[in-house]
């Protein structure tokens, strides 16, 4: 079930999402010549090792040849461009600003938080990336092509991690120092490519829209403990994958888990310390998925078909296109926010805003604010038990905090908005999460306005030591785009040891922005190098119900997406306890 154009009456509907579809028709082919008229101009570093390997001195003559063709037919193509531009612009007024996509599950049982009435606690999984799906041609200039490849095979990657079986490794050694996380030797080896397609796919149904129950065929998510003690002895694995119709039945009934020694071996067994890990898989039984710049609609498309049978409910090409505010000229959006959230549980309300005071390029895209409010199920007290999840993207260009911070008001503004509208008092809430891409970090002299805005105040960092310090144990999340195809980081398994040896992760994670005309200083001493760290999960406890308390079970660093992105996607598990005894 797809919706996109909202309006009260049916007959208008119909009749907008008619001049849409038919102006959008006339616009396509011209735009999809002139990105592959910018494609076959701009080569990745990766596509030019390729040829230098090959020993293929044709491109030049394919660069000529493929500009002619694709300029003179995006010349013929522009008039038809422009009379669907006439037609499809007006209507964008009335558009909704995201679609949303509902898989029918098989009852209700299955995607709501099964037990939490009964026990009173629960884990619950987030993960945020930032993907670069832009149109191929504009991808190129972050280093990133084959944008609709990439989609693809980024949905098949996060099905795989997100319902593999949950191995945990335990060093029954008093020696051990180093976070232990899924690899090749425990789990199956994927299938080589490219584009590093997983082993096992999500089998879709062929019904998209219409079909009452869609049964499926993915792995199980069960969490598995594995012991390793110190004199080399062998146990065998036992981990087969079976069927079932969504994997999130078992995630709702983990409930409260302690965290991993393998994670605390890494000299973060202290109180008020946070267990993290660099990991080669997204984390098992992820609840909600934010995405960031899941701009191209065919990639946003293909990233839904690949999770749909693991994320019932879907919301993707969130933003306004066209003249916004309607009807004014000044701020043009050629593009929609890149927002993509894909939940386990349904979502009962979603609201979208969009950033009024972009500039530049980033202007033209239309960067917001989505805030979705989700049934989790039942307390003990058979009240509605939901969750707040906001996902964001700040404005980029550095040296420009002024507007971030503008932003980042804008944000807790909204977010309070939001969630005052929308709580009820037979409700109680169980989660506040924010994350997204915020375009700065907690340790560049230039970013200094933003790490002490007053929402690090509202909503908690687990990376963060204070304004302008991180933890000593963080790792930076953007890396250098000229870099991403290095042998040290083109896959998962080498990204992850690079990620975790500092003298070398140095080379390939984005340096601290100086200040403006003052030199980098950086570290400080006897400060570890940690780099620019842009992908944030926020989380708050104030906005939660009274009774409910909630711990961090762990962060992870994901390795995962390597060659795929040029962000390190980031995962947070919190377990959320409520006090029956304290309820209303």
């Amino acid at each position: 079930m797809v919706c996109c154009l909202g309006s009260s009456d049916g007959l208008s509907q119909f009749s907008c999402q008619g001049i849409h579809a038919v102006g959008w028709a006339l616009i396509l082919p011209c735009f999809w010549f002139l990105d592959r008229l910018i494609a076959v101009c701009k080569s990745t570093t990766l596509e030019q090792t390729q040829r230098l390997e090959q020993e293929c001195y044709l491109n030049p003559l394919k660069v000529f040849f493929g500009f002619i063709i694709f300029f003179i037919l995006f010349f013929l193509a522009a008039p038809f461009a422009l009379l669907g531009f006439i037609l499809w612009a007006p209507v964008q007024a009335c558009r909704r600003p995201f679609r949303y996509h509902r898989e029918p599950p098989s009852s209700l049982e299955r995607e709501t938080q099964r037990g939490f009435e009964l026990v009173g606690k629960a884990s619950f999984g987030f993960a945020t990336a930032n993907l670069c799906l832009l149109p191929d041609g504009l991808a190129r200039f972050n280093n990133l092509g084959h944008t609709q490849r990439r989609a693809a095979a980024i949905g098949q990657h996060i099905v795989h991690g997100v319902c593999r079986n949950d191995i945990r490794i335990f060093v029954d050694s008093p020696s051990s120092c180093g976070t232990l996380s899924p690899s090749n030797s425990i789990l199956p080896a994927s299938n080589s490519s490219s584009y590093g397609a997983t082993e096992r796919q999500a089998q879709s149904p062929v019904n998209h829209s219409n079909s009452a129950e869609v049964q499926v065929s993915i792995p199980q998510s069960n969490s598995q403990v594995v012991c390793v003690p110190s004199d080399d002895t062998k146990e065998p694995l036992d981990n087969s994958p079976s069927h079932l119709s969504n994997s999130n039945q078992n995630s709702n009934q983990r409930g409260h888990r302690s965290a991993p020694r393998a994670l605390l071996s890494q000299g973060l067994g202290q109180k008020g310390d946070v267990p993290w890990e660099v990991s080669t898989l997204f984390p098992a039984n992820v609840d909600i998925l934010c995405l960031e710049e899941v701009f191209d609609k065919r990639a946003a498309q293909k990233l839904t078909q690949a999770l749909r049978p693991v994320f019932g409910h879907i919301l993707y090409d969130v933003g306004v296109y066209a003249c916004q505010p309607p009807c004014r000229c000044s701020s043009f959006k050629f593009l929609n926010s890149g927002l993509f959230l894909a939940s386990r549980f349904p979502v009962l309300e979603a609201q979208y805003h969009c950033f009024p005071n972009s500039r530049g390029e980033d202007a033209l895209a239309a960067k917001g604010l989505l805030s979705a409010k989700v049934l989790i199920g039942q307390s003990s007290k058979q009240k509605r038990v939901v969750g707040y999840f906001n996902c964001t993207h700040l404005h980029a260009p550095e040296g420009e905090g002024e507007i971030r911070c503008e932003q980042l008001n804008m944000v807790t503004k909204w977010i309070g908005d939001f969630q005052a509208a929308n709580t009820f008092p037979d409700e109680d809430v169980a989660f506040d999460v924010l994350c997204g891409d915020l375009n700065f970090d907690n340790c560049s002299p230039d970013d200094h306005l933003e790490q002490n805005h007053c929402l690090f105040e509202q909503y908690r960092d687990p990376c963060r030591a204070g304004p302008g310090k991180e933890k000593p144990w963080v790792i930076g999340t953007l890396l250098e785009q000229p870099t991403l195809y290095e042998d040290d980081i083109n896959t998962p398994e080498k990204l992850q040891r690079t990620l975790e040896m500092e003298e070398l992760r140095k080379q390939y994670i984005s340096r601290p922005v100086p200040a403006k005309d003052l030199p980098l200083v950086y570290p400080e001493s006897d400060q570890p190098w940690i780099g620019r760290r842009i992908d944030y999960i926020l989380y708050r406890e104030s906005s939660v119900s009274k009774h409910c308390r909630t711990e961090i079970e762990a962060l992870t660093f994901i390795t995962q997406l390597a060659g795929l992105t040029d962000h390190i996607p980031v995962g947070l598990r919190l377990n959320v306890i409520m006090d029956s005894d304290c309820a209303d």
